[in-house]
Order: C-alpha cells, then sequence, then structure tokens
C-alpha cells in the first residue's frame, strides 16, 4: 500500500509539472538536500546561502542589486490570495504574498552578510524549481509548488521536511524562490509554509533569473560554486 501511494503521488506530480510549468530536472519528486548538507540526529541542516558572505561585494554589486529592485517589485497588476494558485504556473504574480514578504535580491545579499556565522538567525533557502543550478546551500523542496489544498498529502509531507529543517523554530527566516517573478511555484510553497504556522517566510519573488543576473554564486551539479551569466559591465 505505500509503494501504491508513494507511486501515486509521484504520477500526481509528474503530470502537474507537464500541465503547469516545464520541470527541469527527471526525479525531482521529494524533498530533500544540497550537495554539501549534514544530517544531524536525523533531521536535515541545509547549508544556507554561503557566496554572498565570504567576500566583501565586488565593485557596483550593490548598486546593481538597487537598481534591480523596482524590476523585481514590477507591478503586473495581478491580486495577491491565500488560495494555493491552480492555473498555469508560469505567468505574473503578485507583489505581495498574505502572511509573508515578498523580498528582493539586495535584501537577501544584506541579510546572508548581517547573518554570518550565526546559524541561529541565518536564512534557510528552498529550492522551488529543480533545475541544475541552485542558490547557495539551497534545499530541493519541489513538490511543495505544486496545486492542491493545506491537507493533502503534499502539505503533509511539507510539514514534516520543514520540521525537521528547522527543528521545530517556526521563526526561522525561510527563503522560498523558483525561476523569476513569472513563476507562481514559490508563491504556493510560500503559502504552504505560512499554512504551516512558519512566522518568518520570504518570498524570493525575481527567483533564480534575478540572482544570476546579479551574477552572486550559485552551487552547480558537480558540487562547486559559479558565478551567475549576468550582465555585461
Amino acid at each position: 500500500m505505500t509503494a501504491f501511494l508513494l507511486t501515486n503521488y509521484r504520477l500526481r506530480l509528474a503530470m502537474g509539472c507537464l500541465l503547469a510549468f516545464p520541470c527541469l530536472v527527471a526525479g525531482q519528486d521529494s524533498f530533500g538536500q544540497p550537495t554539501g548538507a549534514t544530517q544531524n540526529g536525523g533531521g536535515t541542516r541545509p547549508a544556507g546561502p554561503r557566496g554572498p558572505v565570504e567576500q566583501a561585494a565586488p565593485s557596483g554589486l550593490e548598486a546593481e542589486l538597487v537598481r534591480m529592485e523596482p524590476l523585481e517589485r514590477r507591478d503586473m497588476k495581478v491580486p495577491p490570495t491565500a488560495v494555493l494558485h491552480s492555473g498555469a504556473m508560469h505567468g505574473p504574480t503578485p507583489t505581495s504574498i498574505p502572511g509573508g514578504r515578498l523580498v528582493t535580491t539586495r535584501e537577501i545579499y544584506e541579510m546572508v552578510r548581517r547573518t554570518r556565522g550565526d546559524r541561529s538567525s541565518a536564512p534557510r533557502s528552498f529550492d522551488i524549481l529543480g533545475g541544475q543550478e541552485r542558490l547557495p546551500g539551497a534545499l530541493a523542496a519541489v513538490p511543495a509548488g505544486q496545486a492542491g489544498s493545506f491537507d493533502d498529502p503534499t502539505q503533509r509531507e511539507f510539514g514534516q521536511f520543514l520540521q525537521d529543517v528547522t527543528q521545530g523554530r517556526k521563526d526561522l527566516p525561510m527563503i522560498f524562490y523558483c525561476a523569476s517573478y513569472e513563476c507562481w511555484l514559490s508563491y504556493n510553497a510560500s503559502l504552504r509554509a505560512i499554512k504551516l504556522g512558519y512566522t518568518n517566510v520570504l518570498w524570493y519573488r525575481g527567483g533564480l533569473e534575478a540572482w544570476k543576473h546579479a551574477r552572486l554564486p550559485m552551487d552547480t551539479p558537480d558540487g562547486g560554486q559559479g558565478p551567475g551569466a549576468g550582465p555585461q559591465r
């Protein structure tokens, strides 16, 4: 019975990907850890965003991050909603999220630098896209982006996953991202976390596209880090 339920869950997720948004990596149908994450007492301990805190800001980076903010907050005339999005996952998104907060690349960069070395307050980041590249230390949480309800199997599995990651702390800053400001997957994941009672949910609307545009470090498939393919200066 367990095997049947798991197979059915994966089938439903695969169909959701085909109908809603292109899945970039086959098999991204579970909650998991990034290369380099460690296990502690059975709970997952994400490494957290690393790159930006290991060196001073390169010349021009902070100015570029400020310049990007209006684009990341671009109003696409879509009202916020507290209900899981069930339409096409690629499309215009709101500029706010009930119970959470939209954050920009600049805000994440500054947050990570400010909490350098302080694991108790450092943000945890969650990749809801499932591609070959991730923000440094981001944990895979692809199923959390799918439509459904706040009492479905995905919600229960996601709740257990977040319990392990946070060790039960509801106040930890949690960053959810997907492709860009035209991707609903991270919005759904953020709503699911909010519904589970997490009080510091940060929806990174600009997502991977904005991070790469700023040329910030990323985790790559070989376990190393590489710069994004940002604009030429």
